[in-house]
Order: C-alpha cells, then structure tokens, then sequence
C-alpha cells in the first residue's frame, strides 16, 4: 500500500525525526513543512511573531500540493497541522491521507525546542503553537503518539498502527 503520511504536532514535538525514521523504513520520499514556507514566514517566526491563518493558508497549500503529486509513490511530510481546518485543507488536497499526530507535555517539548541549534522558531512561540492546537481527537485518520517515547519507537508505532488500520 502506498501511504501519503502527514507527521504534525507543536513545534518541537520530534516531526522531522519521527517523519525521517517513517520514510526511511517504509521507502518513500521524505519532506519537511519548514521546506515549503516562504521566506517573508520564516521571518515573521524568526522575529518571535506567530503566523496568522492568512500566512499559513499558501504554506498549507503547497504542502497539499506536494502529498497530491505523491499519490502513486507516497510520501511523508511533516506538519504542525495546528488546526482542524488546516488539516480539512489537507484531506482536500490529498484524499486518503494519514496523520501521525505527535503530542506530550508542554516543557518537555519546550526544552526540546529550546535544545534545538540553528532553527528559525524559537522556543517562545511553543505556548502560542500549543494554544492553538486543536487536538485531533475525533478525527479517524489520525494516530496520536506520545513524545515521551524514543523516535525509534515512536516510528515503530506508528508504522505498525498504518499497517493494523490499512487491513
């Protein structure tokens, strides 16, 4: 089965080295979101501002853009995916796909972000990501993980949830 995987969370939560592992051992492409964003949002985040729906509508766009180009060889890309709507946007773009949703504990995450090197978004806007997360707990295509557990075994879990819902 080809999957078209979207690994989203708050920044900081793990997506590029969760969404890595996933592609690596499933053998398709990998992405991240931070790819597709235009140098006037990276700025915006860079200078601690949070992006506002009308930054992010073109981002989302192109992303969606991306996983519906891979619909025959798959791919996985990550995302914060913060909103419902953001994720609605998605779907559109790319019927069938899957979401790995990555969440935990507010300062785990935060010093996670805080630890990282060389990143644009700093680890001030950690609280706004979290505030406007819209828990993805009714929505059926979504696997939620915790962020407690390694990359390793976060990718594992993830991997074997896609194969048990794809039976």
């Amino acid at each position: 089965m080809t999957h078209r995987i979207v690994v989203m969370g708050v920044t900081g939560a793990g997506k590029s080295t969760v969404g890595t592992l996933i592609a690596e051992r499933l053998g398709i492409g990998f992405r991240d979101a931070d790819e597709f964003h235009p140098p006037a949002n990276i700025a915006k985040m860079s200078s601690e501002q949070p992006l506002t729906d009308a930054d992010r509508w073109p981002w989302l766009d192109a992303i969606g853009a991306h996983l519906a180009a891979h619909r025959d060889r798959g791919c996985v890309v990550t995302c914060s995916a913060l909103k419902r709507a953001y994720r609605d946007r998605l779907r559109a773009a790319a019927p069938g796909l899957r979401f790995i949703h990555l969440h935990g504990d507010m300062a785990l995450v935060a010093a996670r972000q805080a630890a990282r090197q060389g990143h644009f978004m700093p680890a001030s806007l950690v609280a706004s990501q979290f505030a406007t997360l819209e828990p993805p707990a009714d929505e059926p295509d979504v696997i939620a993980l915790d962020v407690a557990a390694t990359p390793e075994a976060l990718a594992e879990a993830a991997i074997a949830a896609l194969q048990e819902t794809a039976r």
